[in-house]
């Protein structure tokens, strides 16, 4: 093969069948005759509440194993769009089978005609408690997840979102609170409920995948304010693509270097101009007592461009780099 025809991993698939996800099917409603039995479930434990739903612990009696249940909140249950992001994320979940995603098991109705879905229940911490942690400066937090290891957290992270891309989906929420640590080394990128899902269109021959019109928040901006991209805060039908991801674990990045976020205003607002406007003050310059490596600032600057052209223009060519640093700092080591 000559230099010229070699593609990276998520530029095209190695394996044809690969194939992306369509939003044809992660989106259609459910039967009207859709039915499932609910009163298997016991036990159930509040673990966190969202906006548009619940997360509980409970007992799946058939299997006797304890599962995750996240259930629409009952203002919503009627809210055909609300229902629609629900059902979304569910099947996204579902069919992105990755070591770094949640195995998710059922999806149905409650005896209440909730949407839920059920899935793998992960003990664990999430980046945004272990950063927390380091600020406050517990030494178990700190000798725990060195650098090091937080960058190979973050690697599998990057792994799952490559895996998503090659798949047609694009995550657009990707934060320290999304990333949840298991207490046996497991890295799970959680909460896909805004992701950007493709269309297939028989009749673009140009294009191959259309995004899916219904689902795509015209006048809206899915994602968290401090993890936006450029592209993601101005809106108006900007492309979406990977590399808004790819923006997104810059600005994780740069909080695990420094513990502080790249750009924050006082206000929303402030926030997102500073997102499109100004340029992050490098992590050694913000933070000169963490002593950063050069080459690493400047892995986390390059997935922060404004400009998607001028980042990593896939997820692997970053994991590509993090490996990179990684090896040639334990070669440095190994030669001291």
């Amino acid at each position: 093969m000559t230099e010229k025809s070699k593609e990276t991993p998520d530029e095209k698939p190695a394996d044809d069948r690969v194939r992306h996800l369509d939003a044809k099917v992660t989106d259609k409603q459910l039967s009207k005759y859709f039915s499932n039995s609910f009163n298997r479930y016991s036990d159930f434990q509040p673990l966190a509440k969202g906006g548009a739903a619940e997360l509980r612990s409970c007992l799946d009696n058939n299997l006797g194993r304890t599962v995750v249940m996240k259930t629409i909140h009952p203002h919503l249950a009627n809210n055909e769009y609300m229902r629609a992001r629900f059902l979304r994320e569910a099947r996204v979940t579902s069919q992105l089978q990755h070591p770094n995603t949640v195995p998710v098991y059922e999806i149905g109705h409650d005896i209440q005609g909730r949407l839920y879905f059920t899935m793998k229940k992960v003990e664990g911490e999430t980046i945004r408690e272990i950063l927390e942690n380091q600020i406050a400066g517990d030494p178990s937090a700190i000798h725990t997840y060195n650098l090091d290891r937080m960058l190979g957290l973050m690697i599998q992270v990057c792994n799952a979102l490559a895996f998503a891309h090659a798949h047609g989906v694009v995550h657009r929420d990707v934060k320290p609170e999304n990333i949840l640590i298991g207490f046996f080394g497991e890295v799970m990128l959680l909460d896909w409920g805004v992701a950007k899902v493709w269309a297939s269109d028989e009749d673009d021959s140009q294009h191959g995948m259309m995004e899916h019109e219904e689902l795509t928040d015209m006048g809206q901006r899915p994602g968290t304010p401090l993890y936006m991209s450029p592209e993601q805060v101005r809106g108006g039908g900007e492309a979406i693509d990977a590399r808004t991801d790819v923006y997104s674990i810059g600005v994780v990045l740069y909080e695990i270097l420094t513990l502080k976020e790249p750009l924050r205003g006082k206000r929303v607002n402030e926030t997102f101009e500073m997102i499109v406007n100004q340029p992050p003050v490098p992590p050694q310059e913000r933070t000169p007592h963490r002593h950063i490596p050069a080459e690493l600032e400047a892995i986390t600057l390059k997935a922060l461009e404004k400009d998607p052209q001028r980042r990593f223009q896939t997820m692997q060519t970053l994991i590509e780099a993090l490996r990179d640093f990684r090896s040639q700092a334990f070669d440095s080591i190994a030669e001291s």
